[in-house]
């Protein structure tokens, strides 16, 4: 990931720094996260799990479905490498997870990780200063694919985006994101819904429906979530949804 050029780098950084916009949309702004960081790294999936006001931590946003799966599994056992980087503010590189280390220290993450082809696991608080407020893990089927230099430059990533994220909780007050929250977690859940709706209608994998459905929501300047409710309750309101020139085929090329 360190042969990245400096060029793209910087266009990273300024897409994931650039979040004090107008209708900011939490959801939207942790996927783009995800499928950027992604896109640097060689062979890793990226998924982000955010905390709530009472530090439960939630699935937020992921690269692809086999991401998400692994944040559930952590999720589902309140345990795995985004809760140790959460609970320790420290990052969790390069770990085996055929290893002593992973196997013993989350056996019941390390087992389906494996199963489904991934080598090695990493994750990365989002933090400033002694608040942490989430973590991101990165799954690669490769062991020891990250060098120090993609380390720093991951851990930079998250660390952007934390401020970003504390930044617009400061100009928005506390209590309209814990409100924004809740509606992401909600949308969460519609988002969801709509992936299998359109996959099924037009038999394609959900991840091409995601990227279906977000890329209409963009086009269109709308949140995801309304397009998602959309999708679900009344999907022949969205004119040009499946237009061969501006959805489905873009959903196949875009990220």
């Amino acid at each position: 990931m360190t042969t990245v050029s400096a060029d793209r780098l910087a266009k990273v950084f300024v897409e994931v720094a650039d979040t004090l916009v107008d209708e900011f949309d939490l959801i939207d702004f942790l996927q783009m996260l995800a499928n950027r960081v992604a896109g640097l790294t060689a062979d890793s999936t990226v998924g982000i799990l955010l905390a709530d006001t009472k530090g439960r931590l939630h699935f937020m946003a992921a690269s692809d479905e086999s991401a998400k799966l692994l944040e559930l599994v952590q999720l589902q056992q309140q345990d795995g490498p985004c809760f140790d980087a959460f609970r320790t503010g420290r990052p969790v590189v390069n770990t085996d997870l055929n290893g002593i280390e992973a196997t013993e220290s989350w056996p019941r993450f390390a087992q389906p990780a494996t199963e489904i082809g991934f080598r090695s696991v990493h994750a990365f608080p989002l933090r400033l200063r002694d608040e942490i407020i989430g973590a991101m893990g990165l799954f690669g089927r490769t062991v020891g694919d990250l060098d120090s230099g993609d380390m720093r430059i991951v851990q930079a990533l998250a660390d952007v985006a934390a401020i970003s994220l504390l930044q617009e909780r400061t100009i928005s007050r506390a209590e309209v994101l814990t409100e924004q929250l809740q509606a992401a977690l909600n949308s969460r859940i519609i988002i969801e819904q709509a992936k299998g709706a359109i996959a099924q209608t037009y038999q394609i994998d959900v991840d091409a429906a995601f990227q279906m459905i977000r890329s209409y929501a963009r086009r269109n300047n709308r949140r995801l979530g309304e397009i998602a409710y959309l999708v679900v309750t009344d999907l022949a309101s969205l004119s040009a949804f499946a237009d061969p020139a501006s959805g489905r085929d873009e959903a196949g090329r875009r990220g």
